[in-house]
């Protein structure tokens, strides 16, 4: 961390920075891929927790000049850590609450598993949409937003030690957001990774349901061409 205490026009403000991707939550490199356009003070607010406000009172813009510095440094720390297979083997929650990271979804509730891989398949199939699907897997990289809300629906129930529900996993999210996000990232990739057939557009039930009975149809005329030829 750095930490550093500035002069204002009403007095002093000390605060902090990290200047490591370990000291950064999933949920402020969240906020920063949201919003690209962000000037610096609006990251160095994200990053710090102190309001743009009070950032702005601050007497010379010289005084960023360290922190501006940081957080270009994590920008290009998150693109190395997008290339890292290492998995943390556990987790823990700001509840206090450790739970053993398990490589496989479909050990989870049917619910979850449906859940995370609908978010995966869209995810897959948005990034083909606008590059292609020539060698897409050397170019994708899905959204720390994406990654937050498949952690959210695989940790849930071990993590709160309560039956699936979609809508409070869907809330888990905001647990999910106070990891750090060196472990959670690696632990999203790998399904990302380990699903990539999600990204084949899904067929209906219905709709397969007509193929089969269309086929079946096909298959009886078939018979009765051939009976009728011999």
């Amino acid at each position: 961390m750095i930490q550093k205490t500035l002069k204002t026009t009403t007095g002093k403000l000390r605060f902090q920075i990290p200047d490591k991707l370990d000291e950064v939550t999933l949920g402020q490199m969240i906020a920063l891929q949201e919003n690209p356009a962000l000037y610096d003070l609006e990251a160095i607010s994200i990053l710090s927790g102190i309001p743009v406000q009070q950032l702005q009172n601050v007497q010379s813009m010289d005084d960023f000049a360290i922190f501006g510095e940081a957080v270009l440094s994590l920008s290009h720390q998150i693109k190395y850590l997008y290339n890292s297979d290492a998995i943390p083997k556990k987790i823990t929650f700001v509840t206090g609450k450790t739970v053993n990271v398990m490589n496989n979804l479909s050990v989870e509730p049917a619910g979850a598993f449906m859940a995370a891989r609908e978010i995966i398949g869209d995810e897959i199939s948005e990034h083909i949409k606008l590059y292609g699907d020539e060698g897409w897997q050397q170019t994708f990289n899905p959204s720390l937003k994406a990654c937050c809300q498949v952690l959210a629906h695989y940790f849930y129930c071990r993590a709160t030690g309560k039956p699936y529900n979609e809508y409070e996993a869907e809330e888990f999210t905001s647990e999910i957001k106070q990891l750090r996000v060196t472990e959670a990232l690696p632990v999203a990739k790998h399904f990302f990774t380990f699903y990539p057939a999600l990204s084949k557009t899904r067929t209906g039930f219905f709709h397969r349901l007509h193929q089969l009975w269309s086929a079946g149809r096909a298959s009886k005329r078939l018979k009765s061409l051939n009976t009728s030829i011999q």
